[in-house]
């Protein structure tokens, strides 16, 4: 019977052991698993921060590198002015007390950073207007790389080109952001007209 006790307590003793071990086990794998969850969402998050920066580049990129002829760079320069001061006047109309602290597209930019209200204006406007902010950081790319050179149409003066800018558009701008933002600029300042 001693003998059995005995046996019994060095049997709960390595129970004992083995379920602390279980334990320790299964709490070092909770803490793997959370590791691995953070480690996949950093993860995806670099590769989306890298794509979108690939996208910025190689947008860039082409800009440089693609060479448009005078007219078409002045018809593109035209319908990113208009849409730019679309989006300027779309936000500013939605927010007519902050209208002097907003006089450009650019102001608009700087702070909707720190400030929720304009934030949410410029979310809703380019929903509204069906547009992305990779779109404007396209429009305005152009813009930046081109103003110095372009020179611009007014309405009637593009009026010669409207029928098939959309094709002109598809057949010179190799780089998809900026085909389908200057495809969203035609379409937001036609609209707009009619």
């Amino acid at each position: 019977m001693a003998r059995e006790a005995i046996s019994l307590c060095a049997l709960n003793k390595t129970l004992n052991r083995v379920e602390n071990k279980l334990q320790t086990l299964e709490g070092q794998f909770t803490v793997l698993d959370s590791s691995i969850q953070k480690l996949t969402e950093k993860f995806e998050f670099q590769t989306t921060v890298m794509e979108h920066q690939f996208n910025q580049d190689e947008m860039w990129s082409s800009l440089l590198e693609d060479r448009f002829s005078s007219v078409e760079v002045n018809l593109f320069y035209s319908y990113i002015c208009e849409t730019i001061r679309c989006l300027h006047s779309e936000v500013v109309e939605m927010l007519p007390d902050l209208a002097k602290a907003l006089p450009t597209l650019s102001s608009v930019l700087r702070q909707k950073g720190r400030n929720q209200r304009i934030r949410l204006a410029w979310k809703s406007v380019l929903e509204k207007l069906g547009l992305q902010e990779e779109d404007v950081k396209a429009l305005c790319a152009f813009f930046i790389t081109n103003c110095h050179d372009a020179c611009y149409y007014p309405a009637d003066q593009r009026q010669d080109y409207a029928n098939d800018i959309s094709s002109i558009i598809n057949n010179v701008v190799k780089n998809q952001l900026l085909q389908r933002s200057l495809l969203s600029a035609i379409r937001i300042v036609e609209y707009r007209k009619n």
